[in-house]
């Protein structure tokens, strides 16, 4: 069929950025809008955490989107309704009650990006042949990733730059962090009283640039100091004042849970399994600096300026403690508002960073944001419309009715179960990233935590480079070369090395966890060839569950396949942190080498056809 000449390079990229995007609006951009806006951090975090709800509960209504209409008429009407989504926030955002109408439009563009997904992987299986899935899952995966950064680094630029354009010069605060700076900084800047100027309002800094000691502070004396800081910036408007539950100041006590089985356990584990280290913790922490603003003349009645500061460049160890919304308005306006700068304690060395606060029109930034996400997925629809081929196998059911689909619906669910060799794969779903599952959680807390611990002791501008920029440069190149080797030799043939290649480079952090080095080059090539084995052994485990939903009901079932990975990735990832602080972090990487032998065993289990995903040597070319 000509409809199917089409290069998957015309739709595989879009299909997958289309994917990814309204993820990381749902659960990134959202939490970064709300806290603009004002919201409270315990507002932000019970109401967005429910917005994952979709995600965990989209196969369930998987087998409809099997039965009813074409993956492809799935796909651009999802993407219709995500524009709407998308316009909506933007025309509520401006309004009195935005925060529940926006909310709202979030819950719709959480489910319709849900069921897009259903769509869309399902589409994959049925526009590619079995090499073609296998060449191009790398791919996919890369695309699915440069629409998260988007999401999180253009979009947020974007709005950052609407909000800079349209209120009043931005503030720029200098940072300079040194061990030359010796002078205590648990005292507040004198700011002498200013009269009003006659010139443009504007934001005045009390100085030029803000310099930070590089040794420790007392941590009491430094609570004190900032519960003083932050009561000043709530008394005089600058701030809200947060809510605070009588259950957070009662003391916890301890469930039935914790006192008779984790609490107990933990001391068992602790005592035979734990690494020996004597820690005498720290009185001190990194030290402070404080900086003054202030309006150069009163606003408009009634008319409120918002300050957002955050970091524009340079070392992320320097980090805004306390200030980055800060309100001004014609009564508070010639009052000294104060922002709290802290270094890592770690950090010894000379280093800068520049933060700069911006007092645009958020509202309106935030909405065009969301307008040009509406405009770009109305342009995926038509887009998707013309591009996304027709196979024959994507087709709806006929004579569907209201019993027969439930029927099917039932069956959908039976049919997955017994697949032949259903136990085996659903085991090696559940079990194959048991020991990466663990690790993850606990890789960023190894780079930070102090050596006396176990940790690396690496500052936060450390860890952004080696984990953000190296990690993420490792895992996308192994997920490319993963997809087409596979393509190449086949599942088959490529599972067992795949395998050991994501299970087996764990050993980079047990290597670190004994060595502790350094050495940042040392740390970013271990860093660097976890993340690629990772990336090139995960190709395996993805082509496993397209393979094993081949068939009829395939969208659903490899809903089902995903849900089983989900699920695969969240027990072992509870429970990791606690053994960590049980075991320390060299036994509990012992403990996650030794975990590698259960994926084992599941992939042992397994039963593939050689000739899934292999090039065809009598044609030699894609379909």
């Amino acid at each position: 069929m000509k409809e199917n000449k089409k290069s998957p390079w015309a739709w595989i990229p879009s299909l997958y950025l289309a994917e990814g995007l309204p993820y990381v609006a749902v659960m990134t951009i959202s939490v970064i809008m709300y806290k603009r806006m004002g919201i409270s951090n315990t507002d932000i975090a019970l109401y967005t955490s429910w917005l994952y709800l979709p995600w965990v509960i989209k196969p369930f209504w998987s087998p409809f989107v099997d039965l009813l209409k074409t993956k492809r008429w799935w796909i651009v009407t999802m993407q219709i309704l995500i524009g709407a989504g998308f316009a909506g926030i933007a025309f509520t955002i401006p309004l009195p009650f935005f925060f529940q109408a926006t909310l709202a439009f979030f819950w719709l563009l959480a489910f319709s990006s849900a069921t897009h997904d259903i769509a869309a992987d399902g589409f994959y299986m049925l526009g590619l042949n079995t090499n073609q899935q296998a060449k191009y899952v790398g791919i996919r995966s890369t695309f699915y990733r440069v629409a998260t950064i988007m999401g999180q680094g253009v979009l947020i630029i974007l709005a950052g730059f609407l909000e800079s354009t349209s209120g009043c010069e931005p503030v720029k605060i200098n940072i300079d962090a040194s061990p030359q700076y010796t002078q205590s900084t648990l005292i507040l800047p004198q700011t002498p009283d200013i009269a009003a100027q006659d010139v443009e309002i504007h934001f005045i800094v009390d100085k030029d640039i803000v310099q930070i000691g590089t040794h420790g502070v007392d941590k009491d004396s430094l609570q004190s100091f900032l519960d003083k800081v932050i009561a000043l910036n709530q008394d005089n408007g600058f701030v809200a004042k947060e809510h605070t539950s009588d259950a957070n100041i009662t003391e916890k006590k301890e469930s039935v849970w914790t006192r008779n089985v984790s609490k107990p356990f933990g001391d068992w584990i602790k005592s035979n399994f734990g690494e020996k280290r004597y820690v005498t913790e720290s009185e001190h922490t990194g030290n402070v600096a404080v900086a003054a603003v202030r309006l150069s003349k009163q606003p408009e009645d009634n008319k409120e300026m918002i300050l957002n500061t955050t970091m524009n460049r340079g070392d992320n160890s320097i980090a805004l403690l306390h200030g980055e919304r800060l309100a001004f308005n014609n009564t508070n306006w010639n009052k000294p508002a104060y922002l709290i700068f802290q270094i890592d304690p770690k950090l010894t060395t000379t280093s800068t960073a520049e933060y700069k606060g911006l007092s645009g029109n958020i509202p309106f930034a935030w909405s065009i944001t969301f307008f040009v996400l509406a405009g770009l997925f109305i342009f995926f629809s038509f887009y998707h419309r013309v591009v996304l081929p027709k196979p024959d196998s994507d087709k709806a059911h006929a004579h569907i009715t209201a019993k027969s689909i439930f029927t099917e619906f039932g069956q959908t669910f039976k049919s997955f179960f017994k697949k032949p060799q259903a136990a085996a794969a659903i085991f090696f779903m559940l079990t194959f990233r048991f020991s990466e599952a663990q690790l993850l959680k606990l890789i960023n807390p190894f780079l930070l935590d102090s050596r006396d611990i176990g940790g690396l002791g690496l500052t936060t501008g450390e860890v952004g480079l080696v984990y953000g920029t190296i990690g993420i440069i490792g895992l996308t190149l192994g997920g490319i070369i993963g997809g087409f080797v596979a393509a190449k030799g086949g599942l088959k043939r490529w599972v067992w090395p795949m395998t050991l290649s994501m299970l087996l480079t764990i050993a980079t952090f047990l290597y670190l966890s004994f060595t502790q080095t350094d050495s940042l080059i040392i740390i970013n090539i271990c860093v660097f060839i976890e993340q690629f084995g990772y990336g090139f052994g995960f190709t395996a485990y993805m082509l496993y569950l397209i393979y094993f939903s081949e068939g009829t009901h395939k969208t659903a079932h490899y809903a089902f396949c995903t849900g089983f990975m989900a699920l695969g990735m969240m027990v072992p990832g509870m429970f990791a942190g606690w053994l960590q602080e049980q075991l320390g972090y060299n036994h509990f990487f012992i403990w996650v080498m030794i975990c590698s032998i259960v994926p084992i065993i599941a992939v042992s289990l397994l039963k593939i056809d050689p000739n899934y995903g292999k090039a065809k040597e009598e044609t030699g070319n894609e379909q």
